[in-house]
């Protein structure tokens, strides 16, 4: 066998892992077919723990066991593959929403129930309607007939939920690079309004700005005596 042999071996060895692994991300998928579902939709946020900023909730509805080499969980997927996995799913997808849950509301409801009332608006406003719902471990009860089902780490293990998870991560990582234009003086480019040591650092040392959240510590003890920035 020749070099060049051996390396087409390989690269076939590989796409063909690639393909299982991606295939198994559908048992839970496959389960509710079985049970007679058809459109199977998967939720999931992000910026559920930030200091600042809207959280972004997604649905996803893809068809059944479409390929889409990478698909995983979005923390564990690099910038480059995520905003390609992002162009991909929408490409593909059945259906697809992301909705913004804002600051207000946020510190209105807390982070919970917030995140709760953003699945509800993401898969009732999903131009193609579920039988069947996927949650990555939040229990959302819906007042039609649509079925779900709550699973712990659903963004490893299902790829309707993967796949939402790589739309809400791309969409408010988009956001935060703005955020980054505006306040420079937060890092919200890298830390994604997170509270890292230097993001906490930050607003102890120039005080919090309008996109924090006045309901996350240690915005709220701040409030009484700093002055919220504004652009």
């Amino acid at each position: 066998m020749t070099i060049k042999q051996m390396r087409e071996q390989r690269a076939l060895e590989k796409l063909n892992n690639e393909i299982a692994r991606v295939d198994r991300l559908y048992e839970y998928e496959d389960e509710a077919r079985r049970q007679g579902f058809n459109l199977i939709a998967g939720v999931d946020e992000a910026g559920r723990g930030s200091l600042a900023g809207p959280m972004i909730v997604a649905a996803v509805i893809l068809p059944s066991h479409l390929f889409i080499d990478h698909l995983n969980d979005s923390k564990k997927l690099t910038h480059k593959v995520r905003d390609r996995l992002y162009d991909e799913i929408i490409d593909k997808a059945i259906a697809y929403n992301a909705v913004c849950v804002d600051i207000e509301q946020i510190d209105r409801e807390n982070i919970y129930q917030a995140t709760l009332n953003g699945m509800y608006k993401a898969i009732k406003t999903l131009p193609t309607q579920p039988d069947y719902v996927l949650t990555d471990a939040m229990k959302v009860k819906f007042d039609d007939p649509i079925e779900t089902r709550s699973i712990i780490h659903g963004d490893a293990l299902s790829a309707s939920i993967a796949a939402a998870s790589i739309i809400a991560k791309v969409t408010r990582d988009r956001m935060t690079d703005v955020w980054d234009l505006q306040y420079p003086q937060y890092g919200f480019s890298h830390n994604r309004g997170y509270g890292t040591k230097l993001h906490r650092e930050a607003i102890q040392k120039f005080g919090p700005c309008e996109l924090h959240r006045r309901s996350f510590e240690p915005v709220k003890s701040m409030l009484s005596n700093q002055i919220i920035l504004t652009e």
